[in-house]
């Protein structure tokens, strides 16, 4: 598969920190992008992703965390962004 240099980013950031329960403010933080565009890339290029013959195959999943409150007292569920299966035996088509 080959991906966007933002696409590659968000994957290879999801990839090493498998073992975390990371959100896309953390990833967005990490990488330099915002977290809008994170969720943009983690939902059109990895949670909608089609194999070749066009049938659903999410590569990426949001996990829902416990409930927590933000700084306002309002009750917060943090989404963590996890691998599938098929995300974590995805072949990176390397740029030439």
């Amino acid at each position: 598969m080959k991906l966007k240099e933002n696409s590659r980013l968000v994957y290879d950031y999801v990839a090493e920190h498998e073992d975390e329960n990371i959100t896309a403010d953390d990833i967005a933080e990490a990488i330099g992008l915002t977290s809008k565009q994170v969720n943009g890339i983690v939902t059109m290029a990895f949670q909608r992703h089609k194999d070749e013959e066009k049938n659903e195959v999410p590569l990426m999943v949001r996990v829902p965390g416990e409930v927590t409150t933000d700084k306002n007292g309002k009750p917060k569920i943090p989404k963590y962004i996890h691998l599938t299966d098929e995300g974590r035996v995805l072949e990176i088509e390397e740029d030439e």
